[in-house]
Order: structure tokens, then sequence, then C-alpha cells
């Protein structure tokens, strides 16, 4: 689990920024769950998501730049949460989806030319023996402005995003999985996303 635990370029949860964050939010618990919780709702909720900062730019992948920006979209949050989990004793690692998102704003549709995201970012935490799923990316503020339920996260279920909205329709797609990381593969997200997008 050595690889699951190292700080790195990406996820510097040596930087104080991060470590001192990560303190904080598990100081009252020594519980590996609870940790995992506090630390997912926080990315979840205290990070808002916004799409339009996705970059192929490095440095705004940086754990404590996002942290220290407020903002992020998915693989910025994903990255984020791997960081604080490492820094509290979860090990920790990135998975990536090609998923089609049905209720995308049409300004993103128009901007990206289509609704499928090739290159969704998640976290995975070692959880009780087991890796589990852990998808921060829609705060639940935005969650409730467009009508989506938010995802909840116990520790021991996959919590990914939501097949169907709150009125029953159809919301998200899992098209194809692509991995598990240690770390950012930031060459391959951008090679997947130059081919798909055209950029």
């Amino acid at each position: 689990m050595e690889e699951y635990l190292k700080a790195s370029y990406f996820m510097d949860y040596d930087s104080l920024l991060v470590k001192d964050r990560a303190e904080e939010l598990v100081r009252s618990t020594d519980h590996g769950l609870e940790r995992a919780k506090r630390v997912f709702y926080f990315v979840r909720d205290e990070i808002r998501y916004n799409p339009y900062l996705f970059s192929f730019d490095a440095e705004d992948f940086i754990a404590s730049k996002t942290l220290n920006r407020g903002e992020g979209y998915c693989v910025q949050k994903a990255v984020l949460l791997s960081t604080l989990a490492r820094a509290v004793g979860i090990p920790s690692r990135l998975g990536f989806a090609t998923i089609r998102n049905n209720l995308t704003p049409e300004k993103l549709v128009k901007l990206m030319g289509t609704n499928l995201f090739v290159c969704h970012g998640y976290s995975e935490l070692f959880l009780e023996g087991r890796w589990v799923k852990a998808t921060p990316a829609f705060d639940s503020k935005m969650c409730q402005k467009i009508g989506v339920p938010a995802v909840e996260f116990d520790g021991r279920r996959d919590a990914i995003l939501p097949e169907y909205n709150k009125k029953g329709e159809l919301y998200i797609e899992y098209i194809r999985y692509h991995g598990s990381y240690s770390d950012l593969p930031l060459k391959r997200i951008v090679e997947i996303g130059m081919e798909a997008y055209g950029k």
C-alpha cells in the first residue's frame, strides 16, 4: 500500500495548506471510515464544482492549488480528495471513466461539442480491506439547484454519480471505465481529451 500513501507533485499533502486542512478535518476521530467520510464531504461540498476549469496545464491539478482556489472540476476534485485521504493515512488512488451526462448545460455542450465526458475522474479509497469508489465532483448546492441527487458516501459502498435525476429522467450513463492509477496520468488524459474534443 506504500504506493497509495505517497506524496507527489500533484498529491502534495506535504504542503502546509493541505496538511493543516487534513488535520483540522479529522482532529476528533481516529476511526478510518469517519475520517474518509469527513474528507469526502469536505471536498464534495466545500470545493465548488466548476467544469469550465478544465485544463491541460499540470499546475492546475495540484491538490493544494485546488484547495486554495476553492473550486475545481471532477479530476481536480478527485486529486484533492485522494490527497487529503493520504494525508490522514488512508490509501487512495484515482479512477477514470467515460460518462454521458444527459443533463449537461447547453453552454457546456456547445463548448465541448458533446455531452460525453471522456475522462471523468473520481477517487478510490482503501477501506476495511477493499477499494471503494468515491465521487466528490458535484457539490450539494449545485445538485439541489438542478434537481439531481447528491452522491452520498458511507465508506462501504461505491459512491458514483446517479443514473436518474429526482424526476426519474436519465441523468448519468457510465460508458467505459479506464482503470485506476496511483497518481494523475495527465499525459494520458491530455491525449484522450485532444482525441475526443479535437483541441
